[in-house]
């Protein structure tokens, strides 16, 4: 019964092949679903083999083949067979065991396979070759045509479409600000009887000449020409002067904490104010007034929209946001020319004049002092996207688009500023609560399209802010201040990107601050003092980078001077804010910041103990435990993934691993690393194998759109390898997670590390070690990252090989004589002379005993004859 319907090991591998194609070594399959079904295969990079060739003897006793292409040892003919036979004969006896449509639904490696996303990116650049070569063909003549040919052959071309995505990503938080910013000038003047001329029009000049001193002149002239690759913010500004200074991680670390403290703020102060101007429709004013908490409830369910619809891209986002925020700004400008009517004197706060006399209280029309320029900054704080958004649009967009935008936003302020001096005496608007000059300026009978449009660039607003934050956490994780996230992209560029996890923990705290301030004038408080911080610290690094990489350093000092004087001038005034909201964002800076600071800090310690072995250490161990048949096997493959892409040496963990307690043989070991580059799908590898058939040094370099799935990849590795000779054959009948019969078994291995007691690391490292750890439990996990949950990898968790603190010898004393105890030799001549003397009592006792008992015993039978006669 056994033999019917037995098929022999090769028809079973020949069943498999048949159903791939011919090429079976492309047809390595994963246990892990993926939404990449039909991955290609990596791309073989053939590196130097001196190396091999120079230890191979010392180190496995074998020779290398001359005239081996890859300097591998390569597998004899009688070799390949003999496993094939033994499995057969196992066979014979069994019958089959791995069915040959296999055991799980994996992706199939596969030459010709190409993703969607890869004919479209195929297509796109094409056509960008085509347009090219068409333009290069028909250069203009003339000066302009010249210029244009040369702008759009640079990282700063410009296209329409960019530009509107351009409008929607970056420029919906400085855009939102005057909703808010007037409605606070009013406020912190006691009221719109207290604005006269002389205060609007000093207030316009400081709100004028700091939009153009530092959106314009700092960050749209200065800092966007300083970027790293095409990316700009503070980390990428950092990540260029790092190495010019140790103490420049300071001001990058802080000012990057107070940025992502902020952009928990944006979202809640850019949203609510803008529902809030449901309140001024004639038509909901009644419902508004009964339920005041509902204007919460709608900003609590936009907010959360917002970040649900954050995986789609900001590419598809900024498409549909940046039609609205065109539509927003023009409506803006027009409204504010209708606003200025015929008294274009307002345009007199052009002369910094007004703004310098009136914040210096010269004529006495200051009554908030030294604190309207923390109302001031209001009207800069979306200048920090500009900066950090631009590796998402592009300098150019955002060069060609800022005129407008900046036109747009003074037409409305001057609008603003217009309304307020007509209206100083209107009796009706001084008892009025929280009058906001944004919505009065507007027709009652627009004003229902003006409320649409500020809850949409509201919105829009919080997505400038949310794809700066990924952004800025990505370039944190890359100087290793933060640890590693899933990170997604959307797009079809690696500038536009999704971190869920940031996603989750932007939302929630958004929604905390709106449970605590419950409306947009408590949030205003708070809003703006961390952002002043970042600001000042991006002004340190951009000095240091004009001192140390240009060498400008009459111009850097200028700058520093300059820009540190308005930006400090900002923070002083913004430290008012402080006890009325601005604490909590210091509180998130605080958190973010000591999260960054113990991550690098652990990540110093680790690197400083980090240690790597040569070939001549390590191949000659593992060569005899590989031929030493007296240890169990542990697995056909053991696999090790590591950080350590240098392809030439080995981790001493790796080494520590394997001959640690038991040893771990296998047939072949294997070290894994993985790179991502900045193309979208580069697939390659890369392997040294030293000269020997028992251990492979691989690199995988992945684009950073592709699917790290390692377990598929390398499953293609092994079969090219053995193709090649350089592995040998290792089928199996036996059930495995893959259905791939011609691998043998995997066992993966992720080592963690573990500071010991006795480790001599001082306190504040040794709390930056635990937070680090604790971090890197709550984070995530590599096995999900590279696909491998289904083949259940082994954790390991090694001490830190930190210096080991010294520790005195004992020195043994003499114990007392009264007190010293009793040894087992004395108990025993104690038991024994005790049972001498108990003997000797009892010989004693004996003689004595019968002596005295033999009269009574006479006596007794004289009296018993007696009584019987």
């Amino acid at each position: 019964m056994m033999q019917q319907g037995r098929k022999s090991f090769q028809q079973i591998i020949a069943d498999s092949s048949s159903e791939g194609g011919s090429d079976s070594r492309n047809q390595a399959d994963s246990p892990v679903s993926s939404n990449d079904a039909g991955d290609k295969g990596l791309r073989h990079l053939v590196h130097d083999t001196s190396l091999a060739r120079a230890v191979t003897a010392s180190a496995t006793g074998d020779g290398v083949q001359e005239g081996s292409s890859t300097g591998s040892k390569k597998i004899s003919p009688a070799s390949k067979e003999a496993k094939p036979a033994a499995v057969a004969a196992a066979l014979d006896e069994t019958g089959p065991i791995i069915p040959s449509e296999g055991i799980a639904s994996a992706p199939v490696i596969s030459d010709q396979a190409i993703s969607p996303e890869e004919v479209e990116e195929k297509k796109r650049a094409k056509e960008e070759a085509r347009k090219s070569a068409e333009l290069k063909n028909a250069r203009a003549r003339t000066p302009l045509g010249r210029w244009w040919h040369k702008l759009q052959a640079s990282p700063d071309k410009i296209s329409l479409g960019m530009c509107i995505v351009t409008m929607g990503v970056v420029y919906g938080d400085i855009g939102t600000s005057p909703l808010y910013l007037a409605q606070s000038f009013v406020s912190g003047q006691g009221g719109i009887r207290y604005v006269d001329r002389t205060s609007v029009l000093g207030m316009l000049s400081l709100l004028f000449w700091s939009i153009t001193l530092i959106t314009t002149v700092k960050y749209v002239l200065i800092a966007m020409r300083i970027d790293n690759r095409g990316e700009g913010g503070i980390f990428a500004l950092y990540s260029m002067v790092k190495r010019f200074a140790k103490w420049l991680w300071i001001p990058a670390m802080i000012g990057g904490a107070a940025f992502l403290a902020d952009s928990v703020l944006t979202p809640a102060v850019s949203i609510s104010s803008a529902v809030e101007g449901l309140r001024t429709l004639r038509a909901f004013e009644n419902v508004f007034t009964v339920n005041p908490q509902l204007t919460l409830a709608i900003t609590v369910i936009i907010i959360v929209i917002l970040f649900a619809v954050q995986s789609r891209g900001t590419e598809r986002i900024g498409r549909v946001f940046g039609v609205v925020v065109a539509i927003w700004f023009t409506f803006m400008a027009v409204v504010g020319i209708i606003a200025i009517g015929n008294d274009w004197s307002i345009f007199a706060a052009l002369n910094p004049w007004y703004g310098l006399e009136y914040l210096l209280n010269l004529n006495g029309a200051n009554r908030a002092g030294l604190a309207i320029m923390g109302t001031v900054f209001l009207a800069t704080t979306g200048a920090e996207a500009l900066y950090s958004d631009m590796g998402h649009v592009g300098r150019g967009n955002i060069y060609a688009t800022w005129p407008f935008i900046f036109i747009c936003l003074i037409f409305n302020y001057f609008g603003q500023g217009a309304w307020m001096i007509r209206n100083q005496n209107n009796k009706a608007l001084w008892s009025a609560p929280n009058v906001n000059p944004f919505f009065q300026t507007i027709n009652p009978t627009l004003r229902y399209v003006a409320v649409i449009l500020s809850v949409a660039a509201g919105v829009i607003a919080s997505q400038a802010l949310i794809t700066g934050a990924f952004t800025m956490v990505s370039e944190a994780t890359g100087l290793n201040w933060m640890p590693h996230l899933q990170v997604r992209y959307p797009a079809r560029t690696r500038g536009q990107l999704y971190i869920p996890t940031v996603n989750f923990v932007l939302c929630a705290a958004t929604l905390v601050v709106l449970m605590i301030f419950q409306n947009s004038e408590r949030i205003t408080n708070a809003y703006g003092l961390a952002l002043t911080v970042t600001m000042i610290t991006t002004v340190v690094l951009l000095m240091a980078y004009m001192w140390y990489a240009q060498k400008r350093r009459v111009l850097a000092l200028i700058f520093g001077v300059v820009f540190l004087a308005i930006q400090s001038l900002f923070f002083i005034s913004s430290l008012s804010k402080f006890f009325t909201g601005g604490w909590f964002t210091t509180i998130l800076t605080i958190v973010i910041f000591t999260i960054m600071y113990t991550w690098d800090t652990g990540t110093r310690i680790e690197r400083s103990q980090r240690r790597h072995m040569s070939p001549e250490d390590f191949l000659p161990a593992l060569n005899i435990l590989h031929k030493d048949k007296s240890v169990p096997l542990y697995a056909d493959n053991l696999v090790y993934l590591t950080s350590d892409s240098e392809l030439r040496r080995l981790d001493t963990d790796i080494f520590y691993s394997i001959f640690a307690d038991h040893p771990k043989r296998a047939h072949a070991w294997w070290a894994v690393s993985v790179q991502v580059t900045d193309a979208p799908y580069t697939r390659e590898y890369s392997v040294e194998n030293f000269g020997t058939d028992f251990l492979f040094r691989v690199r995988m370099r992945l684009g950073f759109k592709v699917n790290q799935n390692v377990s598929t990849y390398l499953h293609q590795i092994m079969h090219e390898l053995i193709d090649q000779g350089t592995l040998p054959p290792q089928e199996t009948i036996y059930p495995k997670v893959d259905n791939d019969p011609q691998i043998g078994t995997i066992n993966y291995v992720l080592i963690h590390k573990a500071l010991m007691p006795e480790s001599k690391v001082d306190v504040r490292g040794a709390l930056s070690l635990r937070i680090k750890y604790a971090i890197r439990h709550m984070a995530g996990s590599p096995v999900k990252w590279f696909g491998l949950a289904a083949f259940n990898p082994r954790i390991e968790v090694q001490p830190l090989f930190v210096q080991v603190q010294p520790i005195p010898p004992l020195t043994q004393v003499a114990l007392r004589k009264t007190k010293r105890p009793i040894t087992l030799d004395e108990i025993l001549v104690r038991k024994a002379q005790k049972h001498k003397n108990d003997t000797e009592e009892m010989d004693e006792v004996s003689p004595t005993s019968s002596a005295a008992g033999s009269p009574a015993v006479n006596s007794s039978s004289a009296g018993s004859s007696a009584a019987a006669e």
